[in-house]
């Protein structure tokens, strides 16, 4: 006898009403041996035999209800779950023990429609004895299953195996499937999934009341599987949003209307020092005195306009820290309706960042710009060498600085000096140059290197012309003991180009026999005068005015060389 059958013979007051007919059978049996000899007995006979059959309406009626109370008690434990349990698996295996234990199946099992892909999948089947049993060997009644997943309507058959609907499918003939029952999960109108039963052994085991039944029970067990699904989710979300903040490198703090601290990520941590189970829940200008002035009026605007407040930087003083540079960008929480639910601040510590940033403006007045941007980020890849390329090479010179070092003390020397400098050096990278070096009076540039450029000698003749136009607007704004002017060699050729030096320290510089005849232009040069090598000035002459001079001999070159000098630009 299976569960269901014994339990229909089970119901409250069963063993009173047996009792009663026992009786009514004796009496019974007694009244029959006086038939025919009273009349009264004869009635009476009659009424005891009317009064059999009230009992046995009575025993069916009982028997129903107690079947009924069971359905109830069943379905209103799926309500309890709907309330009392959020983990799917628990929800899963209670809805299929709660239909096992309604319908009397051998075993039962439930699939989910996935919402991405539309398929069903199998997610949880138990037996009678409460035993889990793995999707791989659970043999179901597919064509079944998807009838009842496309159609939405609920199938019973007593017996498969004769059922004209599925007695030809292969998995009811294979694996010998008989009494069927397969009811639609139901959610807001929608079908997410199917319940399935069955009997391999017993036929005539479910009835249209159980389909019925089953079809209540899962509206009841859908909203159960729902809100453990959408639990699952958020919790998902939850564990993922937590990770997506204690990753994120900036510190975020969020605080509700009554500034009490919600979040605290890994970040806000380390910038301030503190464990977040020491601030979460506590007020924010008391868990965080440091901050509590600089960013109240920010939180308080915030509040107000309801509108972000962003890139504010200031400076203060941590009890492990002094001189703390954060950035705090301030934003409103806000709910689904737009209304105010506290505050979120993002802190960024720039100390570390403005301490490179300071010691890299010191950097570019030592090296030029052109050259730091081609530094690489490794400094394992920056390596000794160089290669040969054509370049421009100019040299500005000084003139009569050493004379006037001896008619000034050392302060008003230097002063001096570097104000005529700045503009040799402002000359050349106004012209994209590169400032290779400065070699006490003498400013030494290269074009066309690091960075290549079409008109790399023209570039020159304009940085030197600016030379005496940067010099000329200097002396306008200086008493005439501090005039010096500037001799400018300028020439064009193939040299190596490249980091020269050692692993310890390096320049990025030009070396060649074109570079040494730029020096020794610059070295013959007039104070105020241009001097080009013939080289340059072949590639600049449609550009420039220049005057021919008479060949000079150089220390260093055998013969001699052709020069010209700068007037200006045509």
């Amino acid at each position: 006898m299976t569960k269901k059958e014994s339990d229909k013979t089970k119901f409250p007051g069963q063993a009173q009403i047996k009792a009663i007919r026992d009786g009514l059978t004796n009496v019974t049996r007694i009244a029959a041996r006086y038939r025919g000899a009273d009349a009264l007995v004869t009635e009476l006979s009659q009424h005891l035999l009317a009064l059999q059959d009230l009992l046995a309406n009575l025993e069916q009626e009982l028997a129903t209800q107690a079947l009924e109370q069971d359905e109830l008690a069943a379905l209103y434990g799926v309500s309890q779950i709907v309330g009392s349990s959020l983990d799917l698996t628990e929800v899963l295996n209670e809805v299929m023990d709660q239909i096992i234990h309604l319908t009397g199946a051998e075993r039962a099992s439930l699939m989910l429609l996935d919402p991405k892909t539309g398929e069903l999948e199998f997610r949880a089947a138990r037996n009678m004895d409460r035993e889990t049993i793995a999707s791989s060997s659970f043999e179901i009644s597919r064509s079944i299953v998807n009838e009842v997943a496309s159609t939405g309507e609920s199938v019973v058959t007593t017996n498969a195996q004769m059922d004209p609907r599925f007695k030809a499918q292969e998995s009811v003939i294979g694996y010998n499937l008989r009494s069927i029952l397969c009811a639609p999960l139901r959610y807001r109108g929608q079908v997410t999934g199917v319940i399935y039963a069955d009997n391999r052994i017993l036929t005539s085991l479910f009835s249209d009341r159980d389909r019925d039944l089953l079809s209540a029970f899962a509206s009841q067990a859908a909203i159960a599987i729902e809100n453990a699904r959408l639990f699952e989710s958020v919790s998902s979300a939850k564990a993922l949003m937590d990770n997506v903040f204690a990753s994120i490198t900036s510190g975020v703090i969020t605080t509700d209307i009554e500034d009490q601290i919600t979040l605290f990520n890994r970040a806000a941590e380390r910038v301030l020092r503190k464990p977040a189970s020491r601030v979460i829940g506590s007020c924010f200008a008391q868990a965080i005195p440091p901050l509590e002035d600089q960013l109240r009026p920010m939180v308080e605007q915030v509040k107000k306009h309801r509108m972000p407040v962003v890139e504010y930087e200031s400076e203060i003083s941590l009890p492990d820290r002094e001189h703390v540079i954060l950035r705090a960008s301030l934003s409103p929480l806000k709910d689904s309706e737009d209304e105010p639910q506290g505050v979120a601040i993002v802190l960024d510590d720039l100390t570390e960042q403005r301490r490179l940033e300071s010691r890299y403006q010191i950097f570019q007045r030592f090296f030029p710009p052109a050259v730091i941007e081609r530094l690489p980020n490794d400094p394992n890849e920056l390596k000794l060498g160089g290669q040969r390329q054509e370049i421009t090479s100019l040299f500005a010179d000084i003139r009569g600085f050493t004379n006037f070092g001896h008619q000034h003390s050392p302060e008003t020397l230097v002063e001096v000096l570097n104000q005529y400098l700045d503009v040799g050096a402002k000359a050349v990278l106004s012209e994209d140059g590169t400032l290779d070096k400065i070699l006490g009076d003498c400013v030494v540039a290269l074009f066309n290197a690091p960075l290549r450029q079409e008109d790399h000698v023209l570039r020159a003749v304009r940085a030197a012309l600016k030379v005496q136009e940067g010099v000329a607007k200097l002396r306008a704004r200086m008493h005439r003991y501090f005039w010096l002017d500037y001799g400018v060699g300028i020439n064009v050729g193939d040299a190596v180009v490249g980091y020269i030096g050692t692993h310890k320290q390096m320049n990025y510089t030009a070396i060649g026999s074109s570079v040494n005849l730029a020096s020794r232009l610059e070295s013959i040069a007039a104070p105020g005068q241009i001097l080009l090598s013939d080289y340059a000035y072949r590639r600049v002459k449609g550009h420039v005015e220049a005057r021919e001079l008479p060949p000079v001999e150089l220390k260093g070159f055998a013969d001699p060389i052709a020069v010209y000098e700068l007037v200006s630009l045509k």
